[in-house]
């Protein structure tokens, strides 16, 4: 730094005690000064964020940036002493903290040293606090840790509290699979959305879902409450494909056919409804009174009888099933009140290779199938989809990829104490190991036959 300046001289005559004192000066010439800094003191500045002082949300991430140096040193001390890991960049600028959330209504010191070129150093310490949530919400995955399902079967979150920020949280739904797969999250209501792939899933792979949502804002003051990772299985690819009108069920494995099943389905006022569903339940046994869907006792349309190897589609009581009664008329006519009949040997084949989550794709009825009858994310097409999603196609993370989220180096899960947890008792549950379910749609029925 320069600084110009002007230097005068001045002749000063004296006349005595009263006399006036008069000054005369001349035309200085101007001297340039430079401003050296102390060789004591660093050229490096840092800067944390979040500034000490703020209180933040638990889901900001922590920078600690140095300008006119670089960072040697960068200490981030949480509750308890415990550290929080960072990555430093390569020209030693900027340090950021890894992605994890911070604790509800903590304490955190940030302290930092950086060098100038000169090697003269510099230090900092900052504390700043976490906000403590008015409320925290929570979610379960479905699939469940460790199920296999089929192809067709999608990822389902539930939370305990309406969601306003979809894409908040959209965004923090990591899907992993071995390799990429294009697909999107869509919300079936304001407490559920869905993970579907825009084709079905490919047979026989791992797929691990990461609910980063601990210090996610959901809402002014409601945040995210923990993290969650499930992994599941898709099993060989089992797709199952009715056709109404040639009275017939191909099974095709793994991309070929393994068997033509000779099948009945609805007769006229009954029609099966075309579409693609998923198997929702396998039950070898099942009582199916069609009391539950309305039917009177005395109505000639009414039954009651058991069923052997029972594979439900729709919560309204389509199912495959063994129908040893109509034999006759499998493979030639329709004659059921809404379910896909198959001889016994024939259902207690497709009974032991089915899977929870294997497509059904019915053909050959002018009844068409109504979404949320079941799980009937492929009764929708990818546009449709789209529609409900915040955030649009994504496409799945290839686990030990750069995107893979890093492990969070605070375990402990924030004190609940004095935060309500918000419930609602129409909320979805995470659902047994056996069943697909759809919250938003009614109870199923026991209808069929």
């Amino acid at each position: 730094m320069r600084r110009q300046i002007v230097v005068g001289a001045c002749a000063v005559a004296g006349l005595g005690a009263a006399a006036l004192a008069v000054s005369a000066c001349t035309p200085a010439a101007s001297v340039e000064f430079q401003t050296v800094v102390p060789s004591d003191v660093s050229r490096a500045t840092i800067t944390a964020q979040p500034a000490s002082g703020k209180k933040v949300d638990p889901g900001q991430r922590i920078t600690v940036t140095a300008d006119s140096g670089q960072l040697s040193d960068v200490v981030v001390t949480g509750p308890k002493g415990n550290l929080l890991k960072g990555t430093l960049s390569a020209d030693g600028t900027t340090w950021t903290a890894n992605k994890e959330s911070l604790g509800f209504g903590k304490t955190y010191t940030v302290r930092a040293t950086a060098i100038d070129q000169r090697g003269v150093q510099t230090s900092s310490t900052d504390e700043f606090s976490t906000l403590e949530p008015k409320a925290l919400v929570s979610a379960s995955v479905d699939p469940g840790q460790g199920r296999t399902v089929g192809v067709g079967m999608p990822i389902t979150v539930n939370f305990d509290h309406a969601i306003k920020d979809r894409e908040a949280v959209e965004r923090a739904l990591v899907v992993y699979t071995p390799t990429p797969i294009e697909g999107a999250w869509s919300w079936t209501n304001d407490t559920q959305v869905r993970f579907r792939p825009k084709d079905y899933w490919p047979g026989d792979i791992d797929v691990t879902v990461d609910a980063n949502l601990k210090g996610v804002k959901i809402a002014k003051g409601v945040f995210g409450k923990e993290d969650t990772s499930t992994t599941f299985r898709v099993g060989s690819s089992t797709v199952i494909k009715v056709n109404a009108d040639t009275h017939e069920a191909k099974v095709i494995l793994d991309g070929k056919k393994a068997r033509t099943i000779p099948v009945t389905t609805g007769k006229p006022g009954f029609e099966t409804r075309s579409g693609t569903k998923i198997i929702l339940t396998k039950e070898p046994t099942r009582i199916m009174d069609a009391a539950t869907g309305g039917t009177d006792p005395n109505d000639p349309e009414y039954y009651r009888l058991e069923v052997q190897y029972a594979m439900r589609l729709t919560y309204s009581g389509e199912f495959l099933h063994a129908a040893p009664w109509s034999v006759g008329s499998q493979g030639l006519a329709n004659v059921s009140h809404g379910c896909i009949g198959m001889s016994t040997a024939n259902a207690q084949w497709l009974f032991g290779i089915a899977k929870i989550g294997d497509p059904v794709e019915v053909t050959g009825t002018d009844n068409p199938q109504n979404l949320g009858n079941g799980v009937t994310v492929w009764t929708t097409t990818w546009d449709e989809w789209l529609k409900d999603s915040a955030t649009g196609p994504v496409t799945t993370s290839v686990p030990g990829s750069a995107t893979t989220p890093t492990v969070p180096a605070d375990p402990s899960v924030p004190s609940t104490d004095g935060v309500t947890t918000l419930d609602q008792p129409s909320s979805p549950s995470a659902q047994p190991s056996s069943t697909a379910s759809d919250s938003s749609s009614p109870q199923p029925q026991a209808l069929g036959q």
